[in-house]
Formats: C-alpha cells, structure tokens, sequence
C-alpha cells in the first residue's frame, strides 16, 4: 500500500528535490517551504532502561561513547543559541531515556531561566518512560519543567514485561501519579498500539486514562527501529485506532481542519462510566498515515551534538565540532539555519525511494 502524502517526492527519478540558491538572511530556523521551527527536541542520551520491542533489541544497543556526548554546559550553551538568537519558543527533551541523565535538574533549570524574544521563558517539557520519575517529579518541577509525556503501551502487568522485558509497570504509574501531584500537567501518555500484542486495550487505556485526568494519545509505529521489523501493512493505523474505539466512548473532532503544526490530531470524548459522565481527549499522532509535514516547525539536537531537520533525516549536521574547536554563537547559530535550509517537503514514507534514517529512534530522539 502506498501512502499519498501531497507533497513533492523527498527523490526519485526526477532527482533531488530541487532548492532555492540561496538562504535568506532571516534570524529564525527558516526551511525553502517558509516552515520556521520554534520547537526543539533535544536527546540528553541515546541510552534506556527499557527494552520495547519496536525500538531495541533485548540486549540494547552499542551506546554512545561518553567523550561523543556534549557535556551538560555544552547542551544549555546550545539551546541558549536556540532561543535568544533563533527563535525557538518550546523545548522538549528526550532520550533514550532523558532521566538517566544526572544533569537534567540543571539544564531544565538554566532553559528555564532563558527569555524568547516576547520576554517569556521557553515552554519545557520532558517525554519519558517515568522509570524514576517518582522521586525526581518535583524536583524538575522546581527547575521549571513545565510538563511530562510518559510512554505507556500496556496496563497489564505481564504484557508490560513482554513489550518492554522489564517488569516495571507499578514504577511507572508510580511515577505518572507524582507527576500530576507536582503539577506537571497535562500529563500525557503515549501508547504505541502492536498488533497481537496490546490492540485490544486500546478502549482500556482510554477509559483509564479518562478516570485519572491525563491525556492519551496513540501514535503510529514508524520505521525507526534498530532491526528493520517494521511493516506498513501490519502497522496499526490511525482508521483502525478509531474503529476500535467508537463502540465504547462518543468522540466529536476537537478542530477540523484546524491541526496546524500539532503531531496529533485530537477528538472529545464522553464516556458514561456507570452513571458518572467522563470527559477529556484523545490524540493519535498519525505520522504515518496522516503527516503533518507541511506545517512542521521542528528542529532537533542528538544527544551527540548533531542537527537534524527531521525524524526521517539522512543527513546531520555537526555543531559539536564546531563548538569544541571554539566557534563563536554567531557562527554556531548560522551553521543552524544553514542546516534547516535542506529541509525536504515530507518524509516520504511509503514513496519507493524512503529511505530509513541510519540511525535508530533512541540515537535520534523522539
């Protein structure tokens, strides 16, 4: 099956999308589609605690190198540039896992301390797997961390082990629960549904999530995987996630038509439980099948020190060389905008000339 994304082919026999000569000389993250990135995702580490299937094998994964990492000064210097001289408005950190790493008190709170140009301090937030976060929520609260996202597929015990091969559900509720108590809401959950796996859950999950105040949100398996496993046509996809809950909750779209640069379409739910009516919403970030990389307006940071202009991007940019052999901010945050200038139209997923990223989600940061 072949996905229509409405855009121009990322390459294919016509050869390279073609760009414009030149770059303009604008202080934001500008791509050759007039697309401006204000979020920035920045991977604190490709290591995690955890073994999901559809992202590592159970063995993990050949991590990277301490002296490849950038240093806790080196990652706020860099965000300092994204925000005071590049117009970055939000940053959410990743992983990996962003909780291994022990300096993330510190560098929320010198993000934190930062100012955008409006004269407000950047919007942070953290997406996790809450393997810890329990005793660290209020603390990251203080540094001014704004909200989690907590990856969570399964609300059974046995398959929590299986999909992750840890069995750690009860630290994760644990930590979801101090989440909310530190006031790092709306916490929100992200469930990759697999097919034979956890599918089944997916009225489950939502009926839960509803009781407990978070917001759910299901999101497409994409092929980012270290082992090459993923296949479109088992892929469960935004139509079936639907399918599988009408019978159980009443869903309204929140704003048709109105999706913008939001990774998630979102629907209104209400839901009867035993005569207590329950509201909220639901979000399924349909990469896949329903892209939204029209109005992207992301840029993001590997944990080693690298650009990229795309989750699905073949090509990085290096900035920790640059840093590390003392290139000034005005040179570092030009070699920024240069690197979004090759931004192509679209990942192309489902176009014959896709081609993975080298790298596997963990290296990448979600």
């Amino acid at each position: 099956m072949t996905v229509e994304l409405g855009l121009p082919r990322r390459r294919g026999a016509a050869g390279p999308v073609q760009l414009p000569a030149e770059r303009p000389a604008v202080a934001g993250l500008v791509d050759p589609r007039g697309r401006l990135a204000t979020d920035l995702r920045v991977s604190l580490t490709d290591r995690c605690n955890l073994r999901c299937t559809y992202c590592m094998p159970p063995e993990g994964l050949d991590w990277l190198p301490a002296s490849r990492l950038l240093s806790d000064e080196e990652i706020v210097r860099l965000i300092t540039i994204a925000v005071e001289r590049l117009g970055v408005t939000e940053v959410r950190f990743t992983g990996g896992e962003p909780l291994l790493r022990r300096g993330l008190e510190g560098i929320v709170a010198a993000t934190s301390a930062l100012r955008t140009a409006a004269g407000a301090a950047p919007e942070s937030s953290l997406t996790t797997n809450a393997l810890g976060l329990a005793r660290r929520a209020q603390g990251l609260a203080d540094a001014g961390l704004t909200r989690v996202n907590v990856s969570l597929d399964t609300l059974r015990p046995e398959r929590f082990a299986s999909i992750t091969h840890r069995d750690r559900l009860a630290d994760v509720l644990a930590g979801l629960r101090a989440a909310t108590d530190a006031g790092l809401g709306p916490v929100k959950i992200n469930t990759v549904l697999l097919r034979g796996m956890n599918a089944d859950e997916a009225p489950d999950l939502l009926r839960w999530a509803l009781r407990e105040g978070y917001q759910l949100r299901f999101i497409e398996q994409m092929p980012l995987e270290p082992h090459g496993a993923w296949d479109r046509s088992s892929m469960i996809d935004a139509r079936e996630i639907l399918e599988s809950l009408h019978p159980h909750v009443d869903l309204t779209d929140a704003a048709p038509g109105s999706r913008g640069a939001s990774p998630a379409e979102v629907w209104n739910v209400t839901w009867d439980d035993a005569g207590t009516v329950r509201t909220g919403v639901v979000g399924i970030v349909a990469s896949v099948t329903r892209p939204f990389c029209a109005e992207c307006d992301r840029t993001r940071l590997t944990a080693d020190g690298q650009v990229r202009d795309c989750l699905f991007a073949t090509r990085e940019h290096d900035l920790r060389g640059m840093l590390r052999d003392g290139a000034t901010d005005d040179q570092l945050a030009d070699a920024w905008r240069t690197a979004m200038w090759g931004k192509l139209p679209g990942h192309g997923i489902g176009d014959p000339s896709f081609s993975r990223p080298d790298r596997p989600m963990s290296a990448i940061g979600g």
